[in-house]
């Protein structure tokens, strides 16, 4: 190995990383995140070829604009970069974090794509497997995220409540959503071919989940099969699902529950996208008909 090379590797096994690892246990940080923090930590390092506690301010500014300024990399990326040197700095090593000295780059936000109704049909249509047909149908039924669909279990699904549990969804918290008479009845149908034991959807290794990679994938062909142009993903399914619940009249603290939102503003990006034609809104041009006809 180089010198560079072992200069690396001593900097990736600093203890300052290891009780890095503890504090994100201790936060009870999801998997996913703890990776993602870890990961943006490391690169910090080796992008200076010195450990990470012995730089500060000036590193972590310089490190943040060569992200988004050279790399030009998303605003997302260099958001959960910042939160994970943020993190390292405050907690592991107890600094003082000046937020006005380094400011976090703003997200940008953007509508998202959702599926009509009809287009919806389409997808399931163009699925032939029905262990495909049945994770689709699962995750718009209920607005599911693709990680919650691949880690569902038999027994998440209550039929005699009409009801899926999604356990430890997004933030570590449980939740309850739908079970629709047609999902259930699909889902009958798949169980008698499959006999799943454990995880609903099960991989290639019957004892683990499907990958949610799988997932996506399927959900990719089955939009091509089904001749959608739009630029929409797995997770289009589930905002079509809080699009259509809205348009529907469901009220909007009702579609905050079933999608384990933290918050009602996260919700009310649906109201952009719902057509208002069905939100019975009119503009006030339309409430003036026969004024100033005199």
């Amino acid at each position: 190995m180089s010198p560079s090379g072992l200069l690396k590797e001593e900097i990736f096994l600093s203890t300052f990383l290891d009780k890095m690892r503890m504090d994100m246990d201790l936060k009870g940080l999801s998997p996913h995140t703890k990776a993602a923090y870890f990961l943006h930590v490391k690169h910090f390092a080796e992008h200076f070829d010195k450990q990470a506690e012995q730089m500060g301010e000036t590193e972590v500014r310089e490190y943040l604009h060569h992200c988004i300024v050279q790399r030009k990399l998303s605003a997302s990326y260099a958001v959960v970069c910042y939160s994970a040197l943020k993190f390292f700095y405050e907690t592991t090593l107890r600094r003082i974090w000046d937020v006005r000295a380094i400011p976090r780059i703003k997200r940008r936000k953007y509508l998202p794509n959702v599926l009509s109704k009809e287009e919806i049909l389409l997808v399931f249509d163009a699925t032939n497997n029905i262990k495909h047909k049945a994770a689709l149908m699962t995750a718009y039924s209920a607005g599911l995220r693709v990680s919650e669909v691949a880690n569902l279990t038999i027994a998440d699904i209550d039929s005699k409540n009409m009801q899926i549990l999604i356990k430890q969804g997004k933030g570590n918290r449980d939740r309850y959503s739908l079970l629709s008479k047609a999902n259930l009845a699909i889902l009958r149908e798949y169980y008698k071919q499959y006999r799943p034991k454990n995880w609903l959807f099960p991989g290639h290794d019957p004892s683990k989940p499907i990958n949610p990679r799988t997932l996506t994938i399927l959900f990719r062909d089955a939009k091509r099969k089904a001749g959608i142009k739009k630029d929409v993903t797995f997770h289009s399914l589930r905002h079509s699902f809080a699009t259509h619940l809205l348009e529907d009249n469901v009220h909007i603290c009702h579609i905050q529950k079933l999608l384990g939102h933290k918050s009602i503003h996260t919700t009310c990006i649906y109201l952009h996208i719902t057509r208002l034609s069905l939100l019975n809104v009119k503009s006030p041009m339309d409430t003036m008909v026969g004024l100033g006809n005199g």
